[in-house]
């Protein structure tokens, strides 16, 4: 098959496109004819140098995937070869082939295309595990994202305001504010002009948000929780800004609220399974009744992988970026 590995740290030139055996389906696995992979920000990461696989999963690089089962292993039930599939993967989703639990696979939405659905596992599983499993975000509640233009971030809103939830966001561009309307955000909030948490205090008579997903980490700890609620839930699932900060514990204890840090790459893959179990229980049929979509921002052949990372890393994109691959 063929697969992008990160030989060594560095910028985008760094990774390569070669031939490398075909996986085989492990007890429990399904091997994917790989389509189309999604981009996500811990792949730049991974390319840096600075967030390496967990053990046992791919070099190759990619969290997630679309594709056709190509191979059955023993003990899996409930997908055959020839059915389409899209793919939460720890690993190995930027190649022509890759061997995946079968718990993490999952159907196409009816009504989206084989590529696009590419754009789905990894935003669909980090909003609903975070915002819903580990926020707890109800109808009718306040609802902060930081980083509306990016994939989870589109997806977060759409989602939120698609369960009833007021949504705010935060963005830097007068073109994401616009697309983050269009999501569905009540409140868009230009960070380079404006602080969110006046912003959030003035909308909500002082009470503030119920729920913040927050990808920057330490730079924005302080005023998340300024901005938050009573009984309200910090979920940090990115540290953009940064690892460290002082955390006002009087403030937190005042206010009973709750900071949640989490990952999902390394999560076991039974909690993976379970995750995917209720995207599709719950997220599918939004999508599939057209109330939320995956947003693609483009969508590129596997040998341009280098461009695809530059894109993102330009962070002027809305929603996903796409590796074509079959």
């Amino acid at each position: 098959m063929r697969a992008v590995f990160a030989d060594q740290p560095g910028e985008p030139e760094v990774l390569r496109v070669t031939e490398t055996d075909d996986p085989r389906p492990a007890p429990g696995e399904v091997v994917l004819d790989v389509v189309a992979a999604g981009l996500n920000r811990a792949d730049l990461l991974q390319r840096q140098g600075f967030y390496p696989p967990p053990p046992g999963a791919s070099d190759v690089l990619g969290l997630e995937c679309s594709g056709t089962v190509a191979e059955v292993g023993e003990g899996v039930t409930g997908w055959s070869v020839g059915d389409q599939a899209c793919a939460l993967l720890a690993g190995g989703g930027y190649a022509t082939k890759v061997a995946v639990p079968a718990g993490q696979l999952m159907p196409v939405p009816a009504g989206v295309d084989l590529v696009a659905a590419a754009a789905l596992p990894e935003v669909a599983a980090t909003v609903w595990s975070n915002v819903y499993m580990a926020g707890g975000l109800r109808d009718g509640e306040c609802f902060l994202v930081h980083g509306a233009g990016g994939g989870i971030g589109s997806f977060a809103i759409q989602l939120a305001h698609a369960r009833g939830a007021r949504v705010f966001t935060t963005t830097g561009s007068p073109e994401k504010r616009a697309a983050a309307a269009a999501f569905g955000s009540d409140v868009t909030i230009d960070y380079r002009e404006e602080d969110f948490v006046e912003v959030v205090h003035d909308h909500t008579g002082g009470r503030g948000v119920d729920v913040i997903l927050d990808n920057m980490g330490a730079a924005y700890l302080d005023r998340n929780i300024s901005a938050l609620a009573d009984g309200g839930r910090l979920v940090i699932i990115g540290l953009q800004g940064g690892t460290r900060a002082e955390l006002d514990i009087n403030q937190l204890l005042r206010k009973r609220g709750s900071v949640i840090a989490t990952t999902l790459r390394s999560r076991p893959s039974e909690d993976k399974a379970r995750i995917c179990a209720e995207v599709v229980k719950h997220v599918w049929p939004l999508i599939e009744a057209g109330r939320v979509r995956p947003v693609v921002h483009e969508v590129l052949p596997l040998d341009r992988v280098a461009d695809a990372h530059r894109i993102m890393e330009a962070g002027e994109h809305t929603g996903k970026i796409l590796l074509q691959v079959g």
